[in-house]
């Protein structure tokens, strides 16, 4: 607007050439309503930093705004219009500065409607009043007549639909096959379910992870009481055993990596990962090992040669097959560890995506074990893929030809580790000596039976507050109902929680003591909903179930709780720094169990405490200080 105004007032509004009587209109028209977009976006912007997120009367003019608003877009749009056909016109002979002054305004005024057009396509709820219709209805009323029950059931079926549809828009550039639709239909209905009895947008949500580090921020600072996490033991046996499986997790741990391929080989080696493999992987392909799926320039297969150090004659089948719930993987002789490694790659495609939010529950039934139990769907059937491919094409059997005297040991990070650690579970019978180092897997794994059996041949290994560790259902619905009434209970404005978060996220400080309403509540008061949580929850939680409601249900949960597998060690930095890149970091390693994992930790660095080369980055700096201690 200030640009158009400055052009026009140079040039006092006169236009002497062919087509500035036509510029003169179009200028002064997009000035007004430019202006009037102006008065109807600053208008938004302070009726909507009224109120709270939980008390929305100061801002219940909104909407008239906001439609105004979106009323101005069908001028604004014609006017570009009128404005692309006067740059276009080949009559028009105004000054060069004029028509490129023209030409930037048309532009900016096409990215404009064009963003705004998928800006609303992607927050559109196209259930609108259905929604609430659903999710009023799902436990508030009886639901006796087959009338009101069809529609009930027609509007969860809508809902499934919509979240389907955004999947299949996600995935389009995917071939997809009946195992896709099946898995879009299952992860849909995850989605409708976890999302249906919240009224929260996504700047809610930030808001309330923002007061919710805060909130642990200044826990972390007070006396803790005594944890449920099993901490160094003064017994040297424990100790010894602890050193001795960080040893080998480092080394593991490059095998985990090293099935990434290419993309883990550049991101760790930015500058002349390209060149080093350009140079020695173009000219030879391995001959001796079994290669599947497409490896375009031998790149997957030369980086895992960088990265593990092993030989072309070391692999004895490699797979780069991707779809959904078929991930790859790669079997090689490790001759300084004596072992028979598979190494499963973990999350690098939609497919794998895919096969991680396929979060359904299903029965894991083997022969002579007992513990039989939970599992996470989709980690199992690809487990179960490649349990097909070691021992249905005798790859197994072609390694212990080569290698008899070799014991087999499973490794793989996130995904491949959940993968590792259920195929670990299935080979268990047939390779009663087997190991398995799952990095960082998923912790909605395995049901506590599963768990417990594991702990005699799987180790895992997490660092610092890392998500996927403690990703399950239940930790998920957990972290909603904390943020709910975090969020609920905050007298600040929205705004003023996201900028002063960003602020404390950035630059540290010390953590804002925003006033809420549980200030000066007693203890019993605080097992029920606030009115202003359950308006932001459209129906009753479970988690908010009475003591007295309990035997009156008689119904498993929706989501049984999962953990994560085997023995775990959990690395932690000694002195957390809150910069999120730091050249010294210090680690240490406890021993731990599933118990501790069983809530969602909100940091900076719940997501970098995943990546592998963080994982093993702390596992060589723990390795390197144990190697010191002892030549000390």
């Amino acid at each position: 607007w200030i640009g158009i105004l400055v052009l026009y007032t140079v040039h006092k509004g006169q236009f002497n050439c062919p087509g500035g009587g036509l510029l003169h209109s179009y200028l002064l028209v997009l000035l007004i309503l430019l202006a009037s977009i102006i008065c109807a976006l600053s208008a938004l912007v302070y009726i909507s930093m009224q109120g709270t997120i939980s008390n929305p009367g100061p801002r219940k003019s909104l909407p008239k705004i906001l439609y105004t608003r979106l009323l101005l877009y069908f001028p604004e749009f014609v006017w570009a219009i009128v404005g692309a056909v006067w740059v276009s016109d080949s009559s028009v002979q105004c000054e060069k500065a004029v028509i490129n002054g023209i030409i930037g305004t048309v532009i900016a005024s096409w990215i404009i409607i064009i963003f705004t057009i998928i800006g609303v396509v992607i927050v559109f709820d196209p259930l609108g009043g259905k929604k609430t219709f659903y999710l009023t209805s799902g436990v508030g009323r009886n639901l006796e007549s087959s009338q009101s029950g069809q529609l009930l059931y027609n509007v969860k079926s809508s809902a499934t639909r919509v979240w389907e549809k955004r999947i299949r828009l996600l995935c389009c550039c995917i071939v997809q096959d009946d195992d896709h639709r099946v898995a879009f239909t299952s992860i849909a209905e995850l989605f409708r379910n976890y999302f249906s009895d919240t009224d929260l947008v996504p700047s809610d949500i930030a808001a309330g992870l923002i007061l919710l580090h805060q909130e642990q921020d200044k826990m972390e600072n007070c006396p803790k009481e005594p944890e449920e996490v099993l901490c160094h033991s003064p017994s040297s046996l424990v100790t010894d055993d602890l050193d001795v499986e960080l040893e080998n997790a480092d080394h593991y741990m490059l095998f985990a990596a090293a099935a990434y391929g290419w993309p883990y080989y550049i991101y760790t080696n930015p500058f002349t990962a390209l060149c080093k493999l350009n140079g020695d992987c173009c000219g030879n392909r391995a001959t001796d090992a079994d290669i599947t799926g497409s490896d375009r320039h031998n790149f997957h297969f030369g980086s895992i040669l960088k990265i593990t150090g092993l030989q072309y004659r070391d692999f004895i089948h490699i797979s780069f097959h991707n779809k959904i719930y078929e991930i790859p993987f790669f079997v090689a002789l490790d001759h300084k560890k004596e072992a028979i490694v598979v190494a499963v790659r973990g999350t690098l495609s939609f497919e794998d995506i895919l096969t991680d939010l396929s979060a359904d529950c299903e029965d894991l039934t083997l022969e002579d074990v007992l513990e039989n139990g939970f599992v996470h769907k989709g980690i199992t059937q690809a487990a179960n893929y490649i349990y097909r491919k070691l021992i249905n094409d005798g790859i197994l059997n072609q390694a212990f030809t080569i290698a008899p005297e070799y014991k087999l040991v499973i490794v793989g990070h996130s995904l491949g580790g959940g993968t590792a650690s259920i195929l670990a579970i299935m080979l268990r019978n047939s390779f009663p000596t087997l190991r398995c180092y799952a990095f960082s897997p998923p912790g909605g794994l395995l049901s506590k039976s599963l768990a417990d059996y594991t702990k005699h041949f799987i180790v895992s290994v997490i660092v610092g507050k890392d998500l996927v560790a403690r990703l399950s259902m239940p930790n998920m619905e957990d972290l909603k109902r904390r943020i709910v009434r975090i969020v609920a209970n905050c007298n600040r404005p929205k705004y003023q929680i996201l900028l002063r978060g960003c602020w404390y996220e950035v630059f540290g400080g010390d953590p804002d003591d925003f006033p809420t309403e549980l200030d000066g509540r007693n203890q019993d008061a605080l097992s029920q909903p606030l009115l202003a949580e359950e308006s932001l929850m459209v129906r009753r939680s479970p988690s908010y179930n009475t003591l007295e409601d309990e035997p009156q249900l008689n119904s498993p949960p929706q989501y049984p709780h999962l953990y994560l597998p085997g023995k775990i060690i959990h690395i932690v930095e000694e002195c957390s720094s809150r910069r999120l890149c730091s050249s010294d970091i210090k680690y240490t390693a406890r021993w731990s169990n599933e118990t501790a994992f069983s809530s969602i930790l909100i940091s900076p660095k719940m997501i970098t405490d995943h990546m592998p080369d963080v994982v093993l980055k702390a596992l060589n700096s723990l390795s390197q200080e144990h190697g010191s201690c002892l030549s000390c």
